[in-house]
C-alpha cells in the first residue's frame, strides 16, 4: 500500500513548469519531493531555472531545458536532452497553454486561432508523441494533459478558440489512451476550473472593484466556494501517473470544487463585454 503513490526514480517531464505559482511548477515540486528525477522545461528560462533551484534545493537532481512546445525543433530537444541525463522517459505531464484576447467567433483573427491551437493542442500532441516513442521502447509509461472544463462544456463569451483547443486535449488523451492501452502507457487529463495562477491573480490585484465581482460570479459556480490554487493539482497528478492508478486510462477528471456536477461549466466566466 504504501508504494501505491510512489514515483520514486521515475524521470518526469513536466513541461509549463516554470511559472513559478502555476499548476506546472506545483506539479514539479510535489513530483520531485516524492523522489521523482525531474526533467523541468518551459519557453521562459528564468521561471525554468527558478523551479529547478528550488527542486534541488530538496536534495534532488533536475535537468532543465528551454523548450516552445508549439516548436517541434524544441521539443525533439528536450526529449534528447532527457535521453542524454536520465535515459530514460517515465513520466509526462503537458500543462502550457495560452488564452487569446476575449472576442466573439465572428471577430476573432486567424492567427489567434492558430496559435491557439499550435501551443494548446499541436505542443501536448508533439511532446506526448516523443513520450510514446520512448516508452514504446521501455515499461510503458504515463502522459498527464492539463486540460480544462471549458473542453467539455460550452462557455460562450469569448472563450471559442481556447474552447475548442482544450476539447482537442480531451478527445486526444481518450485516443491515445486506447492506442497505446495494449503497450502499458496510461494517458489521462486533469480538468481544471479557475485557477489563482500568478496572471490571473495579477489580474485580480489590478482592479480590486473588478476583482470582487468578478469572485464572486466565480463563486457562484464552485460549490467548494473557493477558488482553486495550483497546489490542488498536486494530489490528482500523483495519482494519475502512479501505480495507485494502474488501472485508470482515458480518464477527463475534473478538479473543478464541483463546477461540472453544479452546472456543467456554466457560470463561472465574465462576459466579453
Amino acid at each position: 500500500m504504501s508504494t501505491l503513490f510512489d514515483v520514486s526514480d521515475k524521470v518526469a517531464v513536466v513541461t509549463g513548469a516554470g511559472a513559478n505559482g502555476g499548476i506546472g511548477h506545483a506539479i514539479a515540486l510535489g513530483f520531485a519531493q516524492r523522489g521523482a528525477k525531474m526533467v523541468v522545461a518551459d519557453i521562459d528560462d528564468q521561471g525554468a531555472h527558478t523551479t529547478a533551484d528550488e527542486i534541488r534545493a530538496l536534495g534532488c537532481d533536475v535537468l532543465v531545458q528551454h523548450c516552445d512546445i508549439a516548436q517541434p525543433a524544441d521539443v525533439e530537444a528536450l526529449f534528447a536532452a532527457a535521453d542524454a541525463h536520465w535515459g530514460r522517459v517515465d513520466i509526462l505531464v503537458n500543462v502550457p497553454y495560452t488564452f487569446p484576447s476575449r472576442v466573439h467567433p465572428d471577430e476573432l483573427a486567424l492567427m489567434d486561432w492558430e496559435k491557439t491551437l499550435r501551443v494548446n493542442l499541436t505542443g501536448y500532441f508533439l511532446c506526448a508523441q516523443q513520450a510514446i516513442r520512448r516508452m514504446l521502447r521501455q515499461d510503458g509509461g504515463a502522459i498527464l494533459n492539463i486540460g480544462s472544463i471549458a473542453g467539455v462544456s460550452a462557455l460562450g463569451r469569448g472563450n471559442f478558440p481556447y474552447s475548442v483547443s482544450k476539447a482537442g486535449v480531451s478527445q486526444m488523451t481518450k485516443e491515445l489512451a486506447v492506442e497505446y492501452a495494449g503497450q502499458g502507457i496510461r494517458v489521462n487529463a486533469i480538468l481544471p476550473a479557475q485557477v489563482l495562477t500568478p496572471s490571473f491573480k495579477a489580474q485580480l490585484l489590478s482592479d480590486p472593484r473588478f476583482s470582487e465581482k468578478l469572485q464572486q460570479r466565480l463563486l457562484h459556480g464552485i460549490p467548494l466556494n473557493r477558488l482553486l490554487e495550483p497546489e490542488d493539482f498536486v494530489g490528482p497528478a500523483l495519482f494519475l501517473c502512479s501505480a495507485a492508478a494502474a488501472a485508470v486510462t482515458g480518464v477527463l477528471l475534473p478538479v473543478d470544487g464541483g463546477n461540472l456536477a453544479l452546472n456543467a461549466g456554466g457560470n463561472h466566466i465574465w462576459p466579453v463585454d
